[in-house]
């Protein structure tokens, strides 16, 4: 359709057409007039209007307006509203600078536009068509406008930090800038340009497409035919564009800091002695093509500006594809490490300063051939702390002895230290929470009023084994039953990492705690955590939400009722902060009888100088992905009970904590304000860790020759394996130390090959928190790795006849993560092996198996498999413990038995009789008897208990 028939429409006219004349008029034209039946536009129906409108009321306006009051009360009820306010502002802020200058510009050039061209044409009714398009124009602008209004407001972090920089103290080697310009500055400047040159350039396509479509462009062969308003409009518009280019090529400058390109990431040879100066003049040439064409307005050279503006974008091309990699092939590649070798200073200088690997401690150790007794004996406590539990089995175990109903679990497992009787004891425990997949019967009063938490903690040492091969329980069993020197009051799970739903509490409805014999334990909900819902305004909102009428209709609410969400502690803390990234797993610790979730967070960026960012294809590293610079400055809590926040600084120095501190001026309390209690259970981050520990694979060489030729690239993963050896919690005393302390670590073998090259360490403990250390091993002695102990434990004819005769037999062999501990100067190796019925579910601890020396030994404990190693009786002493066995079981009866009274005497007559029918239970795989047993000897020896007082 011809632009004339648009006009022709709006304006209710119909063009002259040639027809057969009669009468009056013979020359067969017919006279303009208006069209019968015919309106400006298209009638739309009004209930289509309704539908509509109802339409984006209920799927956008309503469920927006109901998460923005929904969120609002949930951070009024932790305390955090000025955060929730200042990043809401702080958004809608940016959608005003946003919004205005772009409606202006798109509105400003498409009105000057279709004015400009409805001028050509001197149509009858061509006034009321201009109407009709104006208003059409205005429309696109508006839309357009707060489409790129909305788009700008993701960038609020953007902003916050340009407003609020904090300096580093350190600056880039080419430009001298401090590196706060790169994190906190430039970031915005490119957000500015790019938001501009987007708005301009779709402000350049509509003038455009305005001007083509109505024919106030057209082409006569090779010649643009276009009045001279058209060419003033079209010119002014490309300058503005050339000149957001020109800044764009200014900002690319500072970006060749992050060039992925050549053997350094950041800027190399090519970029420095090619693309800097092309940028340069890149920059240049755009303001001087933006000027030619403005001059267009007072002296026509319409030439000279085409061939410029032509210029310019060859040109751009040229210096951008082909000389860079001309240059770099024929000049570079032939002498790349001596042209490279400065840069590849800087990019080994700033890599380590960004994964704060420039201050690791760095021990040149030659292992002694093996352990001997003194070593052993001198190292006592690492000795005795070295773990016997591995994760998967013992998460196993947890399910099968203490989920206790099918509608708790423990997700996951976690490493900690306690003082128990004076001394630190590294402990291995899980929480028990609600899985509302499992519930038999979940309906909505089950999944939401009486169903509303876990319950207690389980808790077993790392080196003590039990009857069966099973853990030692420290706590334990439903109500929570645990030694006296970790008390735990508040045993309830409102907030764990399982469960992420809500729960209405303070309700008339009794909370269900934890089965008993012939009824079930309730209790109602003391906490300040939740938001209030006793109105129905809040029902309403609430049940918007979360699409669940039943909140509007239960009887249960009343007014003080509250409803708990954001159950999941990362998810909690990640609303509250979403800047930060936090480690794959929040851990809890036991403090002061209540149970506190521990989430470490990391502040990052993407922009600091010569630093390689992360890249991994291991999914629990994913989020660190792009990451170049990484700082574990925060460590927040959460109150399993109430969900009470708290979000300490733990590193004061790093310039961008110093920053979203000014951006959120009480989120953050001082680490100084964390009781010494709860600091003590601090430990490094294993997420932090893995990522350190493989960026220092690389980056442990200092000299430019040997990383340009990667000559001691080492590796934390097994040569033809696929997944990396796990860091492992110890606590163990390292060389040159007097006491033992909690740590983080993994060992390290040369790339492609299987022997030990390098260990590294991260300190846990308060006075070394932080610290890195590596033992750095010698390349001409063979000390051996993990995966050549595994073969000289295959190759072991007493361990491999034992698995195959088991395997035979339909047992599953689970071997546990293998251990190695320096001791002293020398290296112990140590792996736990279990065993587990074929139709079985619990693993059992059979046998622990020590290495050193290049010779293998296993026992049923590792205090025998020591004996057997080194060959000296009393350095069993030094093992790990083993529980109560079935003999000093029978003793414990014993005592109950003498001098007690005929009911004290059968009570543990009683309990011997459970003990042993749950061991046959157990040898059996009739778990169902098992727990029957293990539940009815815990209440008797509670019968026991209170007897003996």
């Amino acid at each position: 359709m011809e632009f004339r028939d648009i006009l022709s429409k709006l304006s209710g006219t119909q063009e002259q057409q040639w027809s057969q004349g009669t009468g009056d008029n013979q020359e067969g034209w017919q006279k303009n007039t208006p069209s019968e039946n015919k309106t400006a536009l298209p009638k739309i129906s009004k209930l289509w209007l309704i539908v509509g409108g109802l339409f984006i009321l209920f799927t956008i306006i309503l469920p927006s307006i109901t998460v923005f009051l929904t969120d609002m009360y949930w951070f009024e009820s932790q305390g955090f509203s000025s955060v929730f306010w200042r990043r809401l502002i702080a958004k809608w802020e940016l959608f005003g600078v946003a919004l205005v200058p772009a409606f202006l510009i798109f509105w400003g050039n498409w009105h000057f536009a279709v004015k400009n061209s409805l001028s050509l044409y001197d149509e009858p009714g061509i006034k009321k068509a201009e109407v009709s398009i104006i208003r059409i124009t205005f429309g696109i602008a508006v839309v357009m406008a707060l489409v790129n209004a909305f788009g700008s407001m993701g960038s609020w972090g953007t902003f916050l930090k340009f407003i609020h920089p904090t300096q580093f103290g350190e600056v880039d080697p080419l430009f001298g800038k401090d590196i706060g310009f790169y994190v906190f500055t430039l970031p915005f400047f490119q957000f500015i340009q790019t938001w501009l040159q987007g708005v301009l350039t779709l402000s350049l396509i509509g003038v455009f497409f305005t001007y083509f479509f109505t024919h106030a462009i057209s082409l006569s062969g090779r010649t643009v035919i276009a009045p001279s308003k058209v060419r003033l409009h079209l010119a002014l518009l490309v300058a503005l564009t050339l000149l957001t280019w020109g800044a764009g090529y200014w900002i690319s400058r500072y970006d060749l800091l992050f060039s992925p390109t050549g053997v350094v990431y950041g800027a190399g040879y090519t970029d420095v002695h090619i693309l800097l100066p092309a940028f340069m003049i890149l920059t240049i040439a755009a303001v001087v093509a933006a000027i030619l064409l403005m001059l267009n307005l007072f002296k026509p050279m319409w030439k000279l500006s085409m061939i410029i503006v032509f210029g310019l974008l060859v040109f751009g091309f040229v210096a951008r594809t082909f000389v860079p990699g001309l240059i770099q092939q024929y000049r570079v590649k032939p002498n790349e490490y001596e042209m490279e070798k400065p840069f590849l200073g800087y990019h080994l200088d700033y890599t380590r300063r960004a994964f704060k690997l420039n201050d690791v401690t760095v021990l040149s150790v030659t292992p002694e051939p093996e352990v001997t007794a003194e070593e052993l004996k001198a190292n006592q406590e690492t000795v005795q702390n070295i773990r016997m539990w591995d994760y998967a089995p013992l998460l196993r175990t947890y399910r099968q002895l203490q989920a206790i109903r099918t509608y708790y679990d423990f997700n996951d497992v976690y490493i900690d230290r306690y003082e128990i009787g004076g001394v630190n004891r590294q402990v291995m425990l899980s929480v028990r929470e609600l899985d509302l997949t499992k519930f038999q019967n979940p309906t909505w009063v089950n999944t939401h009023l009486e169903f509303t938490h876990g319950y207690g903690v389980v808790m077993n040492p790392v080196n003590e084994i039990a009857p069966g091969g099973l853990p030692n329980f420290f706590m334990k069993d439903l109500p929570s039953r645990s030694i006296p020197d970790i008390p735990l009051n508040r045993p309830e799970i409102y907030f764990g990492t399982a469960t992420d739903s809500y729960v209405l509490v303070k309700t008339d409805v009794k909370e269900f705690d934890y089965p008993r014999e012939d009824s079930n334990v309730r209790s109602s909900y003391q906490g300040q955590g939740g938001v209030e819902i006793g109105s129905m305004w809040r029902r309403l909102l609430f049940a918007m939400r979360f699409r669940d009428t039943e909140i509007i209709f239960t009887g249960a609410l009343n007014s003080e009722s509250k409803i708990i969400f954001n159950q999941n502690v990362r998810k909690a803390l990640s609303q509250v902060a979403p800047f930060l990234i936090y480690d794959e797993d929040a851990y809890p610790v036991i403090y002061k009888g209540r149970i506190i979730w521990v989430q470490d967070a990391f502040t990052w960026s993407t922009r600091y100088p010569y630093s390689k960012p992360i890249n991994t294809a291991d999914k629990t590293l994913a989020h660190f992905n792009g990451v170049n610079y990484i700082r574990n400055s925060v460590k927040a809590t959460v109150d399993a009970y109430d969900g009470s926040m708290k979000f300490y600084i733990v590193d004061d120095k790093d310039p961008l904590i110093q920053t979203w501190n000014k951006i959120f001026p009480g989120l953050f309390k001082p680490g100084n304000e964390m009781s010494k209690e709860l600091w003590k259970h601090m430990r490094y981050p294993e997420n932090l860790f893995e990522v350190q520990s493989d960026v220092y694979r690389t980056f442990h060489m200092t000299d430019t020759n040997t990383y340009y030729n990667r000559e001691d690239v080492w590796d934390v993963t097994p040569s033809g394996s696929d997944s990396r050896i796990n860091p492992n919690y110890v606590t163990m005393k390292l060389l040159g130390e007097k006491h033992t302390e909690f740590a983080i670590i993994v060992p390290y073998m040369p790339l492609g090959r299987d022997n030990l090259i390098g260990w590294m360490a991260g300190r846990c403990d308060p006075e070394n928190y932080g610290q890195l250390l590596v033992y750095k091993f010698p390349k001409q002695k063979l000390i051996y790795g993990p995966t050549q102990i595994e073969a000289l434990i295959n190759q072991n004819p007493e361990i491999s006849s034992q698995l195959s005769l088991w395997s035979q037999r339909g047992s599953d062999v689970i071997r546990g993560d293998l251990l190695v501990i320096p001791v002293g100067k020398s290296l112990l190796y140590v792996q736990p092996l279990y065993l587990k019925a074929e139709k079985g579910e619990l693993p059992e601890l059979k046998r622990v198996i020590v290495s050193t020396g290049g010779r293998v030994e296993w026992a049923e404990t590792f205090a025998k498999a020591l004996e057997k190693l080194i060959g000296v009786k009393g350095v069993a002493d030094v093992g790990s413990k083993k529980a109560i066995d079935s003999e000093k079981q029978s003793a414990i009866v014993n005592k109950y038995s003498s001098g007690a009274t005929p009911e004290v005497v059968s009570l543990a007559k009683r309990a011997q009789n459970l003990y042993e029918s749950a061991l046959n239970a157990q040898r059996n795989g009739d778990w169902s008897l098992y727990g029957s047993e293990i539940k009815k000897l815990g209440e008797v020896l509670s019968q026991l208990e209170e007897g003996a007082k």
